[in-house]
């Protein structure tokens, strides 16, 4: 949590790119698309609009509000901001920063417009507003998402936890994968993209569990192995049914030895949450296969889960 909110001098330079990033991107609205004509001869396109006033609800970092001002007025929208509570005077510095650039540009500056309180109640009473907001976009837990989702009289855009996998297949690099499982969960483990479960081909297992758990554990990451892994390394934490589909948010690990390919992708659609899904392979086939059967907003091949970020792919924050 207190790495979630630390706003400490490169932090700030970090958000204030994020927000030079945006703004150096081509203008969306008014580009048209997928212009044809019909054979009755009529020409048809799709042109892209502002959706109006869009209201971000989300829970402890602050530079959430610099993104989401900035995607907002880039895309012709306005927007209704509410922060949690835990953050709530920084949000404040950084939605006066938008306020007084959007008056030095001749701009309303309640196009960027921060809810002055933390009561859940005007929450509340935001999310039945049918008609005046156009969507909201809840960010956070899974309890903040449910709750705007049950509440909302208006349209949501929704995503509840990032439960990110990485797969090591039987013929991996193994330094490769190595590397990839450290930073995928070690860099910063508090943060929706980081791996919550390695899946490692059973072909590979005993060759590759040792060692990858003892470089975990020399970051301190508690492990949590079912009973193949277990079997390997024994030294690890038994996993219990529970810890499969758990966003630890922490330097905390589960570990499954699956049969191949197909136990993996069969892993994730029981228990992946559609974020970010990993392989690490040298098989172009299996690698070609995983991006067309993973069911997920990010999939990679021999790279980290941590590179789901608009930053990192150049697309602004």
């Amino acid at each position: 949590m207190l790495d979630r909110l630390r706003l400490d001098e490169k932090r700030i330079d970090d958000v204030a790119n994020a927000v030079s990033q945006v703004a150096a991107m081509n203008d969306p609205i008014g580009e048209v698309t997928g212009l044809h004509t019909t054979p009755g001869g009529v020409q048809v396109g799709q042109m892209r609009v502002p959706l109006g006033l869009i209201m971000m609800i989300y829970e402890s970092r602050p530079n959430v509000t610099a993104d989401a001002a900035a995607l907002c007025l880039k895309s012709g929208n306005a927007c209704i901001l509410r922060g949690g509570s835990e953050a709530f005077h920084s949000n404040t510095a950084f939605a006066k920063v938008f306020e007084q650039a959007l008056e030095e540009q001749g701009l309303p500056k309640a196009a960027v417009s921060l809810v002055p309180t933390t009561d859940r109640e005007a929450t509340l009473h935001l999310l039945g507003l049918h008609g005046i907001i156009d969507l909201v976009i809840p960010r956070g837990g899974e309890r903040l998402i449910h709750f705007v989702a049950e509440h909302a009289k208006i349209p949501v855009v929704q995503h509840y936890k990032g439960l990110c996998h990485v797969y090591v297949d039987g013929d991996a690099d193994f330094d490769m994968a190595e590397r990839i499982a450290i930073n995928a969960k070690v860099q910063r483990p508090g943060v929706c993209n980081a791996m919550e479960t390695l899946l490692v081909d059973q072909a590979c297992a005993k060759s590759f569990l040792p060692r990858v758990c003892a470089a975990l554990k020399k970051e301190g990451v508690e492990i949590r192995g079912d009973e193949q892994s277990k079997a390997i390394v024994p030294d690890i934490k038994a996993a219990s049914p529970e810890d499969w589909d758990t966003e630890y948010l922490d330097l905390i690990l589960s570990i499954a030895v699956v049969d191949g390919i197909d136990g993996a992708i069969k892993h994730i659609e029981e228990h992946g949450s559609n974020h970010t899904e990993v392989i690490v392979t040298r098989s172009y086939e299996k690698s070609q296969r995983w991006l067309r059967e993973i069911d997920a907003s990010f999939v990679l091949i021999n790279a980290s889960s941590r590179f789901n970020d608009g930053g990192e792919l150049g697309l602004g924050c």
